[in-house]
């Protein structure tokens, strides 16, 4: 049994973080590029979690788990 949606939520951005330090950490490109696509992610990630926490309620919600 699965403990609950806010366990799949912090699942979710540990996941997502050790993708980026993967990124970060393992492919090279330009400090610029890295920092752009470090912000896009953060600007993604605060936007899903408002829309998961109900705050932004025009964006499309993509559910994690059982529904």
């Amino acid at each position: 049994m699965f403990p609950g949606p806010l366990v799949s939520v912090v699942i979710s951005l540990i996941v997502v973080g050790l993708l980026m330090w993967l990124v970060n950490s393992y492919i090279p490109m330009d400090a610029r590029i890295k920092q752009v696509l470090n912000i896009l992610v953060i600007i993604a990630v605060v936007l899903w979690l408002l829309s998961v926490f109900g705050v932004l309620s025009g964006i499309p919600v993509f559910r994690i788990g059982n529904p």
